[in-house]
């Protein structure tokens, strides 16, 4: 099933060495397993190729230069809505 193994993969990706983002990234994933197995977002994926500290910065502030790609995103998993 090529919709669980991307899951799955993004699932490993999301495990950060910041514990404040891994808190953020966690119950985003949970709460679009079925539209990322489907392969929604796939700005996600992009988004968790970034290192932790600029990823961090455009959560604390999706303004930030090179976070408007994945504004909608960021504002998404910040405010832990669907």
């Amino acid at each position: 099933m090529p919709g669980n193994e991307r899951v799955r993969k993004l699932k490993w990706l999301c495990r950060r060495g910041m514990k404040e983002l891994d808190i953020l990234l966690e119950p985003f994933i949970e709460l679009h397993l079925d539209s990322l197995a489907k392969g929604s977002w796939p700005e996600f994926e992009c988004l968790l190729e970034k290192e932790d500290d600029v990823l961090w910065d455009w959560i604390q502030d999706s303004s930030c230069d090179g976070a408007a790609p994945y504004r909608e995103l960021i504002d998404s998993i910040r405010s832990g809505r669907a």
